[in-house]
């Protein structure tokens, strides 16, 4: 069954989780003002689902029941679902700057295909208490928060060594009937208006950290679980034009002996898999990421325009402005590029069967997000100009005093109203210039794992052999000659041959795939 947004936001009144937000306890999270925006926010993921223009790429066929679902509930099985995705993330994130779902595709994503490989190779039954779990979230509706981020205590520490093992969610019991964990996951998005939570690991474990290596669901109002909370975008400010209607909160999630029947159990203590499991998890957000962050370029992008505009300022005609929007547009659809070659060179994991979005290309779209989310501020700064951050408060706008005087001295083009001007500057500052700017921009650069991860993810698959290979073959055949020499082949037996490469510049790169890139046959 398809939500629409009132019918998700009372749906959140059959559950009572143990919510704390600014100091106080909250009675009930539908009707909580502080974390409206937020619910708001992914309201727009259940509405725009039933929106006849929006179906193609806001539904699809789940392939293990033959329903339609939301497409943020959704297992990939082809390259033409990860771009439906990229551009469903982006269309919801033009809207509310972040919708938080596409969270739970990525990590529904990733279990799916854990499970399958842990079965393959332990004989167990997980793929099956995913898959049912899989279809009753998907036939519900539901909201997913993504618990995944340990608190870590020490980082220089793993699990096992943490003087408090409660840093991280760990199994403290086992039993016929379930597991009960403990622990705190530190960052979860849009944690007090969830309906459930997926528990990860957030790292690659070692033997010694089995307890640690745990996967389940578990509900919101769960005995034992606590979200303390911070609120959702800027709930209340007049000025916010844009974040007291929409943002995310964020919250610590605290697991205190909370029982998990083994059906929702989906592995518990296979340690030698956590690492595979976080990594396509990775793979799969840093491709949802890029669509997020593109929709947040339009927002930037088409107020900057706005306010060139509203400044008098042609910017075909200026060339320092347009070469500022170039900018702007060039990092947005720059990245976005990424997500869709991404999308492209898809690949089909072979035990589930479903598709992980090429790693290399991923990475690399959420690097370039991450590390330019600043200059992508700046750039907005530079077209606008300083009124987005002197302007006077809102209240002056209806002041009889000083309305008037305001009106007419800050009006800059003749054509565009005084009004639309001031909305114009007060949508920048808080997107760019306020808590909620400064939000945004911490969530591009650490959301979804830090540079330096992604640029180990980069040079861990990119297929830096076949390059070798290249080069190796090219000077095999003689290109490296002395001048007025012909050029001969002079291919060694055994060296640079379709069958691989054994050259020593090539021996050492494990695990690195030694073809090219090829486009994936439908």
């Amino acid at each position: 069954m398809l939500m629409s947004s009132a019918e998700y936001r009372d749906s959140l009144r059959s559950y009572k989780p143990t919510v704390y937000v600014n100091g106080q306890k909250v009675e009930s999270v539908a009707d909580e003002p502080a974390f409206l925006p937020g619910i708001n926010a992914l309201g727009v993921t259940y509405d725009y689902a039933l929106e006849e223009k929006y179906a193609p790429i806001m539904l699809a066929k789940q392939h293990t029941s033959g329903k339609q679902v939301n497409r943020m509930l959704h297992i990939n099985t082809s390259s033409g679902d990860l771009l439906n995705k990229l551009e469903a993330v982006r269309l919801l994130c033009q809207e509310t700057g972040c919708a938080q779902r596409y969270l739970a595709h990525d990590a529904l994503n990733a279990i799916y295909q854990v499970t399958h490989r842990i079965d393959a190779d332990k004989g167990t039954a997980y793929g099956q208490n995913f898959l049912n779990y899989l279809h009753e979230v998907q036939d519900r509706d539901l909201s997913l928060g993504i618990a995944m981020t340990d608190a870590k205590g020490d980082r220089s520490k793993k699990p096992h060594e943490q003087a408090n093992p409660d840093s991280y969610v760990h199994i403290v019991e086992r039993n016929a009937k379930g597991i009960v964990i403990s622990g705190t996951k530190a960052i979860v998005t849009g944690a007090p208006y969830m309906h459930e939570f997926l528990v990860m690991p957030c790292r690659n474990m070692s033997e010694q950290d089995a307890e640690f290596a745990v996967c389940c669901a578990v509900p919101c109002d769960a005995p034992g679980l606590m979200i303390v909370a911070r609120p959702a975008g800027r709930p209340g400010e007049k000025a916010a034009l844009f974040s007291n209607k929409f943002g995310q909160s964020t919250g610590v999630v605290v697991f205190d002996k909370v029982f998990v029947p083994w059906e929702r159990v989906f592995y518990a203590g296979e340690w030698e898999h956590s690492g595979y499991m976080t990594y396509n998890y990775a793979t799969h957000h840093r491709h949802s990421c890029i669509g997020a962050r593109a929709g947040f370029g339009d927002l930037l992008i088409g107020a900057g325009a706005l306010m060139c505009e509203a400044n008098g300022f042609d910017p075909g005609k200026e060339n320092h402005l347009r070469e500022q929007m170039v900018e702007l547009i060039k990092i947005t659809e720059g990245f976005y590029a990424c997500g869709v070659a991404s999308s492209v060179y898809a690949k089909m994991d072979p035990g589930s069967h479903s598709f992980v979005p090429d790693p290399v290309f991923s990475n690399i779209g959420k690097l370039l997000l991450s590390t330019q989310i600043y200059d992508m501020h700046r750039i907005a700064h530079y077209v606008s100009g300083g009124l987005i951050v002197a302007l006077p408060g809102p209240d002056e706008d209806h002041n009889p005093a000083t309305a008037a005087s305001l009106a007419e001295v800050l009006r800059a083009n003749p054509d565009v109203p005084y009004e639309k001007r001031i909305q114009t500057a007060r949508f920048i500052e808080d997107l760019t210039a306020s808590y909620q700017g400064g939000w945004y921009s911490v969530i591009s650069l650490h959301g979804g794992g830090s540079p330096a991860a992604m640029k180990q993810e980069i040079y861990r698959n990119y297929p830096i052999g076949s390059k070798v290979e290249l080069v190796e073959r090219l000077l095999d055949r003689g290109l490296v000659e002395e001048p007025g020499r012909a050029i001969t082949a002079n291919k060694q037996p055994g060296k640079c041959c379709d069958t691989g490469c054994t050259a020593p510049g090539a021996a050492v790169m494990v695990d690195m795939p030694m073809t090219t890139k090829k486009l994936p046959v439908e």
